[in-house]
This record gives C-alpha cells, structure tokens and sequence, in this order.
C-alpha cells in the first residue's frame, strides 16, 4: 500500500502530521492536538485526501511501471 505523510514542522520540531495510514491529523505539541482537532473537523482533511488519491496513487503507478521496465 501507499502511505502519505504531511509533516508541519516549526523549528525543526514537529508539531503536526497527516498520515494516510491513520487518516487524519495527529498533533505531537500542545498547539499541534488544538489544530489536529480543528483540522480533522474542516475542509483541510478532505484536502489531504484528495493529495493521496490525486498525487501519490497516480504517481506510484508511474514509478512502479518505470521499475518493472527497467528490469
């Protein structure tokens, strides 16, 4: 399977990630579980579904096709 992950990091600590696997936001900072609560209630999760089905899908067949013909 494909897993997308979409990292936000703020001086180089992460403090909120989407992971495809889980399906939404997952907060690691006290400002990143405020804004995963936010975000897996509005428009920005869908958006984050729509990278996987619209980017990473389409794209892993590309890449995978392109290793089967070279080998």
């Amino acid at each position: 399977g494909i897993e997308f992950i979409d990292s936000y990091v703020f001086n180089k600590a992460e403090y909120i990630r989407f992971n495809s696997t889980v399906g939404r936001y997952v907060g690691y900072t006290e400002l990143g579980v405020k804004n995963a609560e936010a975000w897996n209630k509005g428009p920005q999760l869908g958006q984050e579904q729509g990278e996987l089905e619209r980017f990473c899908k389409r794209n892993a067949d590309l890449d995978y096709r392109a290793i089967l013909d070279k080998t």
